[in-house]
């Protein structure tokens, strides 16, 4: 039987993370630098991102020649929102932030999944509290909106639907699906990311997913971006500089 202390603890809701996908775009003129001041910008970028080791989960992944407005994107996972900022702040005061913009960058957060109670799929609990990251090539990344008539619906029709849209999900083990929530945050209501090291199957997943019921009550799911996993260096080499 618990004690009083494991009865409180086990009643202390969990901290719930936030992350980030922010998306950045070099201006051409970095690339006419010279190799000296390249270098020392990426060195610059990187030690900024460094200093919050521990702090601040980061992945790499470059979008160069697969999405033409973005260059490199990087996911950031924290229990605290003004790291993305502070970090954030740092990196444009490098060498090479000073050449980036920010076409695309969304906030979400995780929440325990009202739809998976009865489902069990290794890799792909919705439900999670805490994001931990795979270790594929490659990551799919989008927003994702439903319309207002979607949560109009009752709980147990909603359901229905979803219990359909995840055993689609259960169908393809190789993509790991990492669900995270906006509302209120952010202009979309959800953050939907994808990893795995096989795109066809990613692809395969999409197209059966667009035959279910629920696909009637999606509002927008775009833009959605492809992205190939990286060391931070080998991300900045992709740049051309």
């Amino acid at each position: 039987m618990a004690g009083p202390e494991q009865q409180q603890q086990s009643q202390q809701p969990q901290r719930r993370q936030f992350c980030n996908f922010i998306f950045y775009k070099v201006d051409p003129a970095w690339r006419r630098l010279s190799e000296d001041e390249r270098t020392r910008g990426k060195q610059e970028f990187i030690r900024a991102i460094e200093e919050y080791q521990g702090k601040v989960i980061v992945i790499a992944y470059s979008t160069v020649g697969i999405r033409p407005e973005t260059d490199i994107m990087l996911w950031r996972i924290s229990y605290e929102m003004e790291l993305f900022q502070e970090m954030s702040t740092k990196i444009m005061a490098s060498g090479l932030g000073k050449y980036l913009s920010t076409p695309y960058s969304y906030l979400s957060m995780t929440k325990r999944s009202i739809y998976v109670d009865n489902h069990s799929h290794e890799g792909q609990e919705s439900k999670r509290l805490t994001i931990i990251p795979g270790r594929s090539k490659y990551i799919f990344v989008y927003p994702f909106l439903k319309t207002r008539e979607w949560f109009l619906l009752t709980k147990a029709a909603r359901q229905g639907m979803m219990d359909e849209h995840i055993e689609v999900g259960h169908r393809f083990p190789s993509v790991k699906l990492n669900t995270t929530y906006s509302f209120g945050l952010d202009d979309q209501e959800w953050v939907v990311a994808f990893e795995s090291d096989k795109p066809e199957d990613f692809l395969d997943l999409v197209m059966a997913l667009r035959e279910t019921e629920g696909s009637r009550y999606t509002l927008r799911d775009t833009p959605i971006f492809t992205c190939i996993r990286k060391s931070l260096k080998e991300a900045l080499d992709t740049l051309g500089g």
